[in-house]
């Protein structure tokens, strides 16, 4: 087991989400892997979009974003409810791997996707 996968198990391992999420992903083939990352990358880019564009984070595009993000995650990992989606959010700023995963993108990101998920 990666070191990842421990803190996620030592993290979320009695969550619902956890166990709902990998009872789901036992099941993948490497093609299912592909294709949730290009669902969830295809949310990202629509995040992209809307702060690359300077839309307000309360505008339609934010919104589509934010619900192909839920969406996303709610296809292929776990039932992914808007509080669970701000839960995320706050791990998108405080988290340096993830915020580096979307300020990777675009500097500003992740604040971006964060304060677009929580004017939900």
């Amino acid at each position: 087991m990666s070191d990842f996968e421990e803190e996620v198990r030592s993290r979320w391992g009695d969550t619902d989400a956890y166990k709902q999420s990998t009872s789901r992903t036992s099941k993948y083939s490497k093609a299912d892997f592909a294709a949730a990352k290009i669902d969830q990358e295809a949310a990202t880019e629509l995040f992209v979009y809307a702060f690359g564009n300077s839309l307000p984070i309360d505008s339609a595009k934010a919104k589509e974003a934010v619900v192909a993000h839920r969406e996303a995650i709610s296809k292929w990992f776990y039932d992914c409810s808007v509080e669970m989606q701000k839960q995320l959010a706050i791990m998108y700023i405080s988290d340096k791997r993830f915020k580096e995963y979307y300020d990777g993108r675009v500097r500003g990101l992740a604040q971006y996707v964060h304060d677009a998920i929580w004017s939900q």
